[in-house]
């Protein structure tokens, strides 16, 4: 018996034709200049609206993510420096002008300015850092630039079909996880937080009175979880595709209305538009499509199959990445181990309040620490329900004592965290000496256990935890 080695190869050859299909290059022409115009509007929103000062000039320390504090912030002047040119690189690929290198160096920007501080996490600078990686090995500028006007030899009506099915892929795992990760008893048994967040917006107009109603959060959480959920599945079936896109385009709008969350909505709403017929541009800028005419694909050869699999590994890193936080114990919105890049977007209101204190083993003496000493209003409100942030800044303050002759000081965090309405409770085990235990993606066997049972009232958090905190 012998073993059938042709049966690889034909797997590859049918992946081939599969992702080298030609398809319209109207509709990723058209996805590069809205994605190089929306991110030239994104960053020069962020520099006029003050934030270059907010997050990066005024702060003295800044969190670093594990394996990447050789990341350091700039100076102000290369804040702007370095702000300005992802600006004018943003629109290089608007205009698809010196689109290859622009793209390269916008998604390294971008990236490093995204590592630059923790604190300033969202989830769609990640995707944008995603679809800015992606395009670079995609040649968005074919049609439709500055680029292909002035080399006609790059022109071209068509790309392989691989470049649509990965931005597809990209936005829909997006949508699906922001769904399965719904999937809390919080989200759909308690309504919350969206029963914080929309008791808070009565006086919303037209609408306002009914956001008081427990019935409207009920009817919100599940919506969202069904339109997150099952969205993609509807935007693939080309009947069904116009009616989601009017889904899409009214929840988006919502949450602009509702939540403050800066361009998600509309980076959202322009991603979606790769499910659409890959000529569509034409039916409104052109009279006439281009005849696509079927290609065989390339030829097989070990560099392709590399490729292939590059292709195929990326998509299974994406897919199983967000579900790492089933290897840890607990609820991920208490303790956030794995709760970044995982797309759990908008799941949980948390407060806390961090005091820190430190004693010095040689003396026993003992002192309180406040973590403003270190830290900005922002950082301040962002950290105190991380732990690993947490831990992080103990870290610091143990090497800053240090640097006063206080050698291996012992540094314990009391942590009073509320979760989506609850009672306020101690997140971290105050007794555990934080600057001896390890940074990293490790399981932190210090943080306490999530609160049980459900919140205390489904009520605003001005009469719950806010007045707590207050009260600290």
């Amino acid at each position: 018996m012998t073993a059938n080695h042709s049966n690889p190869p034909r797997l590859f050859q049918r992946l081939m034709q599969a992702l080298y299909q030609p398809l319209d290059i109207a509709a990723l022409a058209v996805f590069r200049i809205l994605f190089g115009l929306m991110m030239f509007g994104g960053t020069m929103r962020f520099m006029l609206n003050g934030w270059v000062e907010r997050l990066y000039v005024e702060p003295e320390f800044f969190f670093k993510y594990w394996g990447f504090s050789w990341v350091q912030v700039w100076p102000e002047w290369g804040l702007y420096l370095h702000y300005g040119a992802l600006a004018v690189l943003a629109l290089f690929i608007a205009l698809g002008f010196c689109y290859r290198l622009s793209i390269l160096l916008f998604c390294l920007g971008f990236a490093y300015a995204e590592l630059m501080d923790v604190s300033n996490y969202l989830n769609h600078y990640y995707f944008v850092t995603l679809l800015s990686f992606l395009m670079i090995f995609m040649p968005l500028h074919r049609a439709w630039s500055i680029d292909a006007w002035l080399n006609p030899k790059i022109k071209s009506t068509s790309l392989p079909a691989w470049n649509t099915y990965l931005l597809r892929f990209q936005v829909g795992m997006l949508y699906l996880y922001a769904g399965l990760a719904k999937v809390e008893l919080d989200w759909l048994l308690y309504a919350q937080p969206l029963n914080i967040w929309l008791t808070a917006k009565t006086e919303t107009p037209l609408i306002g009175p009914w956001l008081d109603e427990l019935w409207v959060h009920y009817a919100m959480s599940w919506g969202a979880f069904l339109f997150d959920t099952f969205i993609i599945a509807f935007m693939l079936n080309r009947r069904t595709r116009p009616y989601a896109f009017c889904i899409i385009l009214l929840f988006h709008f919502m949450t602009h209305v509702f939540f403050n969350i800066g361009m998600f909505p509309i980076i959202m709403v322009t991603a979606v538009l790769v499910f659409f017929s890959p000529d569509w541009p034409r039916k409104w800028i052109a009279s006439v499509a281009p005849i696509i005419q079927p290609t065989s694909p390339p030829a097989l050869s070990w560099l392709r199959m590399a490729i292939i699999t590059a292709f195929v590994g990326f998509c299974l890193f994406q897919f199983l990445f967000p579900m790492r936080h089933l290897l840890y114990p607990g609820t991920v919105l208490w303790g956030e181990e794995g709760m970044r890049f995982s797309w759990k977007v908008m799941l949980r209101e948390k407060n806390g309040i961090v005091t820190y204190y430190l004693r010095d083993p040689h003396t026993g003496n003992e002192w309180q620490v406040s973590p403003r000493q270190y830290l900005n209003d922002y950082q301040d409100r962002e950290y105190a329900t991380q732990p690993d942030l947490i831990l992080q800044l103990a870290h610091h303050i143990a090497d800053d004592y240090a640097e006063r002759g206080y050698e291996n000081v012992e540094v314990r965090a009391e942590a009073w965290v509320s979760l989506n309405g609850r009672a306020p409770q101690l997140m971290i085990d105050p007794e555990v000496d934080l600057a001896d235990q390890a940074q990293g993606v490790a399981r932190k066997a210090w943080i306490r256990p999530a609160p049980d049972g459900p919140p205390l009232q489904l009520m605003p958090p001005e009469t719950l935890t806010y007045q707590w905190l207050s009260r600290r």
